[in-house]
């Protein structure tokens, strides 16, 4: 009796003691699990948050990079167009350096210009003068002209110069070509209309309207001289050459030649 009675009294105990142990773990587990979840949630969300930080620190050095690439090929294009600022301001400098070496070169011809002008309008005046005297009217108004603006300070020194040239061109003109105009020449009393022929400055000859008659200006004796009969028809021909109205022909012309002894001044 005495050694069955403890075995009865532990089996309780042991029954207790697994059921309070059970008791405890089923209490404890949920408590566990929830604790380990916020744990992971917690460093699942550092982890996104330290991820979007090395994300955005990629994008910002990509940007740094791109904009340091960037700067770059901006300075090395300044590089270039700065050295061809540099190009263009040395050729510049040497452009100024002779435009200012050429206003004093024309401060120092402007000086000797005027006269130049005057002196060039006085020997066309002469060479008009003592030139054959066809369009005697347009051309004394050329030169007064000349004259007139030589005199203006009103007028540029350019001007002037190129009105004195444009009468050189048109004088030089006149010796090598054939013309014809309508013209009134003095003959005594008599003024008699003509139709003008002029061959360069070699001859002038004048020819009624109904080609009764026709004269020759002699340079030497300053008046005109009647032509033989002789000549009325090439005259003729020659006038209707300078109208155009008959093809270039040759042409028997008298022509007042100088004598020897005013050629060599004997």
């Amino acid at each position: 009796m005495s050694r069955t009675t403890p075995s009865i009294l532990l089996l309780p105990f042991t029954l207790v003691l697994s059921l309070a142990v059970s008791t405890a773990w089923a209490g404890d587990t949920p408590t566990s699990l929830d604790a380990i979840h916020s744990v992971n949630k917690i460093r699942t969300e550092k982890a996104v948050q330290s991820q979007a930080r090395i994300d955005g620190l990629s994008e910002q050095k990509n940007a740094l990079l791109d904009e340091y690439r960037a700067t770059n090929k901006l300075i090395e294009g300044l590089k270039v167009y700065n050295q061809q600022l540099e190009i263009q301001t040395s050729a510049q400098q040497r452009q100024l350096e002779e435009i200012s070496s050429s206003i004093i070169q024309a401060t120092q011809m402007k000086r000797q210009i005027t006269p130049l002008m005057m002196e060039m309008a006085s020997g066309l005046n002469q060479f008009v003068a003592l030139d054959l005297p066809f369009h005697a009217e347009e051309r004394q108004q050329r030169l007064s002209f000349i004259d007139a603006a030589l005199e203006n300070p009103d007028v540029a020194d350019s001007e002037k110069f190129r009105q004195v040239l444009e009468a050189y061109q048109i004088e030089n003109e006149y010796g090598r070509k054939i013309d014809v105009y309508t013209d009134t020449i003095e003959l005594g009393v008599q003024q008699i209309n003509v139709n003008m022929l002029r061959v360069g400055r070699i001859a002038l000859i004048a020819q009624t309207k109904d080609l009764s008659d026709a004269w020759l200006w002699s340079s030497k004796q300053q008046q005109w001289q009647v032509l033989d009969s002789d000549y009325r028809k090439p005259v003729r021909d020659a006038i209707r050459i300078a109208r155009k109205q008959a093809t270039l022909n040759m042409l028997m012309l008298p022509i007042s030649a100088p004598r020897a002894q005013e050629v060599t001044g004997e």
